[in-house]
């Protein structure tokens, strides 16, 4: 994906305040804007800039708290504990005064993790329609319900300031909210008639590690080089990009069969034989290579008028997702990452010649869309210094060929300046500066990024849950995460990493979407089922509701004869399989082959049998990538899939 002018944001967001001029008037932290809402029923901190050694006063609703600017010109005053309520005016004075209007006090809630939190109400590119976004952003005169949208940015060191504003809902503005933040926030409101703020921090097709403080990382040996590496770039940021480039040099070396072949495949005259036409732009999972995540080479010959030799020529491949190495008639012209980039080359003077020519593109996806997708832009020569000459258009039919999987690959080496996957850059950038703005619990949607590293993520997800509640200070601070949705990509092994975090840290609660997954697209549009269920599972954690908030949860397994039996946590009145019989289970004796078995519900158990297997000794259910199942409680919750033989 894009890391917009990545160098500004790793070696200035840091410290953004510290370079600003030194001067009298007070400044709040950007969190604090008119339209904000503040936590109720706990103390409120309030924070910002001023001259060293100034008194600053926080008033609100009635209630007052006092700061002193420290020496650096930093000053947080706390205030205490407000019912909810409002609108109200917040005033902060110093050497000057600062009223901030229509400020509500009521429930706030995190929302964080990647794409699928990131994926907005209204239509975006590159996704389908959430289901009901019409609907929804038509009746979004909710004004009790605000969002404050994080801007994206890189963070070599914890930042001190982010970007962004608050907004209230309308149908004017509801289609730039987190979809999962809306409907949880609109279910929310309705159920507890509070205010209720979204802080919205997620960026797409980002790991765990990256969301979590270099004190918990440093904490964990398999990341230990990377932060030593994110630690040199303020000695020479010049060279430790040298040094990543020829890392990912040598990693394609190794891993791309194109590179390997001879002759490779961006040599002129190469034979074609074996492969396959795509016509471009397009993302190549509806081009022909469905879901596949790694290596693909793609070539196109054109034919060049003798009226354009000697001329200055841009070649334009438009958005390629993620990064791609571009040869022309043999020769490397460029290499760029970012998912919508778009790709303009300047070619060298002779490298072009009257007739045909050969552009040969090597693209590397490590998940979701891969391509030459062009965003928009259009695939093209253009005569850089004689505008008379009308483009040669490139769009059409391409040549492709894939060069190896990611699945079978070594893991290619991220950019510690440009990616957004280095470990802690985005806690650095996008959650730092967010402390100790006081909030309810945290809403959580990520682990695509991590799937391949499911059993790693079975300690690393419960570690940033402990380091954000040590960070904002409440160590049972609500943590409510969605369960990553069936697609063919993802393992079953990921929603075990998931449901084990479950099981091993309190105060945390899982949604549950096996059945709103989408095969063909890792960003499932049924994002109301999500944040319903997560607000469910406020209301019952945050909240302490009496209600059904999950759908079963295996516990335990007893196995006698020739069957298993289930048992199960959160029957929510009673277990059931919409649609008749159950489906989903599967069932291994001690040669651990599992067959397909029958399910039959019996009281509040689950009993499983297969024919093909005499003595059982585990069972799993919806274990696949894109399972089915239909095991419920009669309060309308999924079960979550499982496996009673977890290694």
């Amino acid at each position: 994906m894009k890391i917009p002018s990545p160098l500004r944001f790793l070696f200035l967001a840091a410290g953004l305040w510290a370079v600003l001029p030194v001067r009298g008037d007070v400044t709040p932290a950007p969190l604090f804007r008119d339209h904000a809402v503040l936590q109720q029923a706990m103390p409120v901190p309030v924070w910002g800039l001023a001259t060293p050694g100034e008194a600053v006063t926080v008033s609100v609703a009635g209630q007052t708290a006092t700061a002193t600017a420290d020496a650096n010109g930093r000053w947080l005053a706390k205030l205490p504990p407000l019912p909810a309520g409002g609108p109200f005016e917040l005033v902060i004075a110093g050497r000057n005064q600062i009223t901030l209007h229509d400020i509500l006090v009521g429930e706030v809630w995190l929302c964080s993790g990647q794409s699928n939190m990131e994926m907005r109400l209204g239509p975006g590119k590159g996704v389908k329609p959430v289901v009901g976004w019409q609907s929804a952003v038509a009746s979004a005169d909710l004004p009790m319900i605000r969002h404050f949208g994080v801007a994206r940015a890189l963070a070599r060191d914890p930042a001190d300031t982010v970007q962004g504003e608050w907004i209230v809902s309308s149908p004017a503005t509801a289609p730039d909210f987190t979809a999962v933040g809306f409907f949880f926030a609109r279910a929310l409101h309705a159920a507890r008639g509070v205010p209720v703020g979204l802080i919205h921090s997620s960026w797409g097709g980002t790991p765990a590690e990256a969301w979590m403080s270099g004190v918990a990382l440093d904490q964990i040996p398999e990341f230990a080089a990377a932060r030593a590496e994110l630690a040199q770039l303020p000695k020479d940021p010049a060279a430790a990009q040298l040094v990543y480039e020829k890392r990912l040099d040598a990693w394609y070396a190794q891993n791309d069969a194109g590179e390997k072949a001879s002759p490779t495949w961006s040599a002129p005259g190469l034979s074609l034989a074996g492969w396959d036409s795509m016509n471009l732009p397009a993302n190549w999972e509806k081009g022909g290579l469905g879901d596949f995540d790694g290596l693909v080479w793609f070539r196109r010959e054109f034919d060049l008028p003798a009226a354009w030799e000697g001329h200055a020529i841009d070649l334009h491949l438009g958005a390629i997702d993620d990064n791609e190495t571009t040869y022309v008639n043999g020769q490397r012209v460029g290499a760029t990452a970012g998912w919508d980039t778009p790709r303009i080359y300047r070619m060298p003077p002779g490298l072009l010649h009257h007739g045909s020519n050969l552009i040969a593109v090597r693209v590397l996806d490590t998940g979701g869309g891969g391509g030459l997708w062009g965003n928009g832009v259009p695939m093209q020569l253009t005569c850089a210094d004689d505008a008379a000459l009308p483009p040669i258009n490139l769009e059409g039919p391409w040549r492709y060929r894939a060069a190896g999987e990611l699945s079978t690959l070594t893991p290619p080496p991220v950019n510690p300046i440009q990616s957004s996957n280095v470990p802690a850059v985005l806690y650095n950038g996008m959650i730092h500066p967010l402390l100790p703005y006081a909030l309810r619990g945290v809403l959580w949607y990520q682990g695509e990024s991590n799937a391949a590293r499911a059993h790693q993520y079975r300690s690393l997800f419960p570690t940033l849950i402990r380091d954000w509640r040590q960070l904002w200070g409440q160590g049972f601070l609500p943590f409510l995460f969605v369960q990553i949705a069936p697609h063919s990509d993802m393992p079953p092994e990921i929603r075990e990493a998931q449901f084990l975090t479950l099981r091993q840290v309190p105060n945390t609660a899982m949604a549950v979407t096996l059945d709103v997954g989408d095969e063909q697209d890792i960003h499932p549009n049924q994002k109301q089922p999500v944040g319903e269920r997560l607000a469910l599972a406020a209301r019952a954690l945050a909240y302490g509701e009496q209600l059904e908030y999950s759908g079963p949860l295996f516990e335990r397994a007893e196995f006698t004869g020739t069957t298993a039996v289930l048992h199960f946590s959160h029957l929510g009145g009673g277990l059931v399989a919409p649609g008749g019989e159950l489906i989903g289970f599967t069932l291994a004796g001690a040669d651990r082959v599992f067959h397909p078995a029958k399910a039959v519900i019996k009281g509040d158990t689950v009993e499983v049998s297969a024919e093909a297997v005499a003595h059982p000794v585990a069972a799993r259910y919806a274990w696949a990538n894109f399972p089915l199942g239909n095991l419920y409680n009669r309060s309308g919750l999924p079960a979550s899939p499982f496996r009673t033989d977890v290694d």
